[in-house]
């Protein structure tokens, strides 16, 4: 062998021994992120759907067979419009029935009042004449009987007749009596007619019951009910959604109860009609929480004109931002270690090439991304994912994309009482 040769041999093998030494001896790679402060918004998914603020069910109060519908489903009616009527000819022969008893009973009244008074009058005019009569042949027969130009029998008789002519003058008065206005014959016709007014009042108001009219301005969201059909009190023949502000009632889960604050603006869509979003702020809270389900009911009101295409029980998606930063330092959650609410956490920082545990303190947190309020500068790298032991070298890859959700929509997935949280993160 040469002594170029051997040169050439050596010069190989420490090349190849300081490359092997190279390998052994560098840095682990591992991804990282560069923080910076950017806009971070926090928004919270749920189903909703479109409901009127009040709703009522139209029902007969009478038994009856129907003879005409007047509206029809999605129909928008005024207070008082006409929604159906129900055969009415037994309950009109009804009121002429009870009005002739009134007519009557009216008559009857009014004849005491004017000729039976009159005759009751003349009556007791009467009495009194053959009573003077009486009391005068009585006067004339004692005298004759004095004289014994009679016998006393012949006064017996008119004594009697006296008596007769004082009993019948008493029965006139008092038949003059019941024919005043406080008379027993005044007063009972008086009922009698009270008692005429009231079934024409009945009969009046059952008859006004066959023509059911709307309650208020509304809208006919269901139609239970044809011309023909036997109808009875307690069954709902239509639904209407009063005219009052469109609510959007939603669930969301109690998890998030926290983030949801009266007055929140909302972006919705109506899962029919996905390309035409629409704004809503959050109108109310329940007090109380299902225990079936785990969740709270939440009220929508829209400020602005509702958009056509919206129908009653519509689904809706609603995306509430439940928090917002202009500018917040976000780093995303991967980063964190042993995270417990908003207290001091951990991350694990680059600094001069070494692992470094640094304790911080997050304010807004999202689904993938948390601000860290304390603790931390802009443009500092902390690591993601598994990474070495603090003191460590390392080297870091930034230039991989972190993903992050910017809406909860992309996935696809939806539950009636439950919600999501998504991030929109921006440079």
């Amino acid at each position: 062998m040469s002594r170029r040769t051997a040169i050439a041999l050596i010069v190989l093998a420490g090349a190849l021994l300081m490359g092997v030494a190279w390998y052994l001896l560098r840095a682990p790679m591992a991804q990282g992120f560069v923080a910076e402060s950017r806009p971070l918004v926090r928004t919270l998914l749920f189903s909703a759907r479109v409901a009127s603020a009040s709703r009522v069910e139209v029902g007969s109060t009478l038994t009856g067979r129907v003879e005409q519908v007047a509206v029809a489903e999605g129909a928008h009616v005024r207070r008082n419009d006409t929604l159906l009527r129900l055969e009415s000819n037994e309950l009109r022969a009804a009121l002429d029935q009870a009005r002739a008893s009134e007519r009557q009973a009216s008559a009857r009244l009014q004849g005491l009042k004017s000729t039976g008074r009159s005759v009751a009058q003349a009556g007791v005019a009467q009495a009194d004449a053959v009573l003077r009569a009486v009391q005068a042949e009585l006067q004339r027969n004692e005298e004759l009987v004095a004289r014994g130009f009679v016998s006393a029998a012949r006064l017996d008789e008119s004594r009697r007749a006296v008596a007769v002519a004082l009993a019948q003058r008493e029965a006139a008065q008092a038949q003059l009596m019941a024919t005043g206005d406080t008379g027993t014959d005044v007063v009972q016709a008086q009922a009698q007619l009270a008692l005429a007014h009231a079934a024409v009042a009945a009969a009046l108001a059952k008859l006004a019951q066959t023509t059911i009219a709307a309650p208020a301005d509304a809208r006919v969201l269901a139609r239970n009910v044809e011309p023909g059909q036997i109808v009875q009190p307690g069954r709902a023949l239509l639904t209407l959604a009063l005219a009052s502000p469109v609510q959007l009632v939603g669930q969301v889960d109690e998890r998030y109860l926290e983030q949801l604050k009266v007055g929140q603006k909302a972006s919705v869509r109506a899962d029919a009609f996905p390309h035409q979003p629409f704004e809503a702020r959050v109108q109310s809270i329940a007090p109380v929480v299902d225990a079936q389900r785990g969740a709270v009911e939440v009220k929508l009101l829209m400020p602005q004109s509702v958009p056509a295409f919206l129908r009653e029980d519509m689904t809706l998606s609603v995306e509430v931002v439940t928090g917002q930063r202009e500018r917040a330092l976000a780093v995303p959650i991967a980063a964190l270690t042993g995270a417990q609410g908003n207290a001091a956490v951990t991350l694990r920082v680059v600094n001069a090439g070494r692992v470094e545990f640094r304790s911080v303190r997050l304010g807004l947190t999202t689904l993938d991304a948390v601000e860290v309020v304390e603790g931390l500068a802009a443009g500092e790298v902390v690591l993601l994912g598994p990474s070495p032991a603090a003191g460590a070298r390392v080297r870091v890859n930034t230039d991989a994309p972190v993903l992050l959700s910017t809406s909860p929509r992309a996935k696809g997935t939806r539950e009636d009482a439950g919600a999501a949280m998504g991030t929109a993160m921006g440079r």
